[in-house]
């Protein structure tokens, strides 16, 4: 696993549905990194993992805030996580509605795709960590592994509903980030031991 794909709103912050005035981050004061997602990230740097985010932010195309302010907002993101040790790659945002028909609104599976491309992922080997059921469709549709936490908009009764449900389910990014690297750390030391197995021979 060299990439992980990551939704932002209720996985990195606090996801802003519910008491923010337009249910968006539009400024920084809505700005709340979840407990462990700092340390996350940090993770994720230290074991060469890089991180990309996508994440649907239609408040721009509703007139609820600007380019300009997202950028303020995703910078300071970018400056903190980077404090605490953490990186992010890039930042993919889509800033339109339903309305738009876009093709790089979650569920579509566009911003996952264009970043495939730029980054030469391996879809197969890679997750997509959301906290709904957009997420997951969107990793799906792009090939990708999903992991849905519930630290943020969807719970375990939510998710019921759902036609496509995720590949695994963690309480929050850390815990889900921890699975991972136990995973990949036990899948190199299985090709590893198959290796020497192939020189004895």
């Amino acid at each position: 696993m060299k990439t992980l794909f990551i939704d932002r709103d209720g996985v990195i912050n606090k996801d802003p549905g519910g008491w923010t005035r337009h249910e968006y981050v539009t400024e920084l004061k809505d700005f709340h990194f979840l407990p462990g997602a700092i340390e996350a990230l940090a993770l994720l740097n230290r074991n060469r993992v890089q991180v990309i985010v996508v994440s649907n932010q239609a408040g721009i195309n509703k007139g609820f805030f600007t380019k300009d302010r997202l950028n303020e907002i995703t910078s300071t993101m970018l400056a903190e996580i980077k404090k605490g040790g953490g990186n992010i790659s890039e930042v993919f945002y889509c800033p339109h509605t339903n309305e738009d028909n876009c093709k790089c609104r979650k569920p579509k599976p566009g911003m996952l795709e264009a970043a495939i491309r730029k980054y030469s992922v391996t879809a197969r080997d890679t997750y997509m960590i959301g906290d709904g059921e957009m997420d997951i469709l969107a990793g799906r549709l792009a090939g990708l592994s999903t992991i849905l936490v519930l630290s943020g908009k969807t719970d375990m009764n939510g998710m019921k509903a759902w036609k496509v449900k995720p590949d695994y389910i963690f309480k929050d990014f850390l815990e889900a980030v921890k699975w991972l690297l136990v995973k990949e750390r036990r899948k190199t030391e299985r090709s590893r031991r198959r290796e020497k197995e192939g020189r004895k021979r």
